[in-house]
């Protein structure tokens, strides 16, 4: 007769007492490290990518010539960024002056027909600095991409007694103006604003509005020179084709001078829609952190 198995006393092992005690002190002990640390907000983001790429079946292969990090702008995977922006964009205030573009630089940010600057100067306009203060909150601080600030210009020149020799230099001190404003400015602000966030840990404001980010770039007026002169190209055809209107008497000398006073007022005209156009500032997210 087989002996019986003596019975089990009620409760759990010493042993596993024990270790639930130190397996509970392990997890405080963890928890209360990553209380006391700082996260570094771009490591953080390029973790968070690069597992958001193994779920989703496509990871970095260093063989397949593949990056380990994403330096694609934040605004390009986070809906949200870009839907701030837009929100931004609809208010009755910003209506049809701020535009959002996706090229193979990066993603760029076009702010329009408004007046940015005081003319033939680089100081910032009471307006330029309330859509700058909105713009700037959503793409300095969501994003850990070198931004590029481009400055531009209109077709006409400084006048003899600026100090600006040029529509290169006018351009690359309006673009250093708003990169001073996001760095001094904007970032005072923001710190007032947010001093809870940077007293937790959530905030670093040194990291965001770190100098080696922002990459000022003067666009003179090429870009505008460009549109006159293919302005000018037209409104010389059609000088041409009234001159020929007249030697072939398909119309009289008082129906070409009226022709040409209407052609005038319309150049006239397009010209400062055109210049009005490029009262604008363009931030590019690009595709390239700090190094």
């Amino acid at each position: 007769m087989a002996k019986k198995c003596p019975e089990c006393k009620a409760g759990a092992p010493f042993w596993l007492t024990t270790y639930g005690d130190m397996i509970t002190l392990m997890l405080c002990f963890f928890v209360a490290l990553l209380a006391f640390s700082s996260i570094n907000p771009g490591k953080f983001q390029e973790v968070a990518s690069g597992i958001s790429m193994v779920f989703a079946g496509s990871p970095p292969s260093v063989l397949m010539g593949g990056r380990t990090t994403v330096s694609d702008p934040v605004i390009s995977s986070n809906p949200g960024v870009k839907e701030e922006i837009v929100r931004i964009s609809q208010d009755d205030s910003f209506k049809g002056k701020l535009s959002i573009i996706e090229n193979e630089e990066g993603t760029l940010i076009v702010l329009s027909k408004m007046a940015f600057f005081e003319p033939f100067s680089a100081k910032l306009t009471a307006d330029a600095k309330t859509v700058l203060e909105k713009i700037g909150a959503v793409v300095v601080e969501h994003t850990t991409n070198v931004l590029e600030i481009r400055g531009y210009t209109d077709d006409r020149t400084p006048p003899e007694n600026s100090i600006y020799p040029s529509n290169w230099h006018l351009g690359a001190a309006r673009a250093a103006s708003i990169t001073k404003y996001f760095l001094e400015d904007l970032k005072t602000k923001r710190i007032a604003e947010r001093v809870v966030d940077i007293r937790n840990g959530r905030f670093d404001p040194d990291f965001y509005y770190d100098p080696r980010r922002f990459a000022p770039v003067s666009k003179g007026d090429i870009d505008i020179l460009s549109e006159v002169r293919s302005m000018d190209m037209e409104a010389k055809n059609q000088l041409e084709l009234l001159d020929y209107q007249l030697k072939d008497g398909e119309i009289t000398q008082e129906q070409a001078k009226a022709k040409l006073e209407t052609m005038k007022a319309e150049y006239q005209s397009a010209i400062t829609v055109l210049r009005h156009e490029f009262q604008r500032v363009d931030i590019l997210i690009k595709r390239e952190k700090v190094r």
